[in-house]
């Protein structure tokens, strides 16, 4: 069986995709030169949050993950970031590839408030890689990628904040229940509020409560008065 080993040479935000995307370059070597058709993979990316040190502040932003610090010896454990495929073409003994990773920037999944959480310094990811190689100089051979060759990466968190900013700059992101939703348009079309920005700060202003399912925390945030008090 040919011997593959992997390793990333970099990352950038890829500013021309239509959403949050980061492309890993990926170099690719198979042992003793040989000859590979195609090869066909999957790619599993982890952020591995124990490799790494922490400041006040972002420990404070990663508390609903990992809960105190003092509790971090046993609850930071690896947190899923992607799992995507990528076919590499043909190539002899070594050759680099995109993985391009569509990123999202849902704060409801775990990654996402990880990485939102830091302020400087890099993210150690691990990949992990299986598949199929199709090699073989004077023919044609089917081999097994087995799921014990990895990568060990550290993006820099300043790459993933750039990707953020191209897309969402100076916003942050809510997923809010339908029925919430839709309270909140009928608020807006009442007004006749030009956007959510300007509902929210009606909201926030004591412009009005809007009727909230029974049951959905925001309740308590517009109550009576439409506003949260400090």
């Amino acid at each position: 069986m040919t011997e593959f080993s992997f390793a990333c040479a970099g990352v950038r935000a890829d500013r021309y995709a239509a959403g949050p995307t980061l492309v890993f370059r990926l170099r690719v070597t198979a042992a003793d030169s040989a000859r590979v058709h195609a090869l066909a993979l999957r790619c599993q990316i982890r952020i591995e949050p124990a490799r790494r040190g922490y400041g006040s502040a972002e420990a404070d932003g990663l508390a609903d993950l990992f809960g105190e610090r003092s509790r971090w010896g046993s609850t930071l454990k690896p947190v899923q970031f992607a799992q995507v495929p990528l076919m590499v073409p043909g190539f002899t003994g070594e050759t680099e590839a995109d993985l391009v990773v569509p990123c999202t920037y849902d704060m409801d999944i775990a990654a996402t408030r990880y990485l939102d959480a830091l302020t400087e310094g890099e993210v150690p990811l691990l990949m992990l890689f299986s598949g199929t190689a199709f090699t073989g100089d004077a023919g044609f051979q089917v081999e097994p990628v087995p799921w014990d060759r990895e990568a060990a990466f550290r993006m820099p968190v300043a790459v993933w904040r750039e990707m953020v900013e191209q897309h969402f700059p100076g916003c942050g992101w809510i997923r809010l229940p339908r029925d919430t939703m839709d309270a909140l348009l009928a608020y807006r079309s009442r007004r006749a509020l030009p956007s959510w920005e300007a509902t929210l700060k009606s909201l926030l202003d004591g412009g009005g409560a809007v009727d909230l399912p029974r049951s959905d925390p925001l309740r308590a945030l517009t109550g009576s008065t439409g506003r949260t008090d400090q």
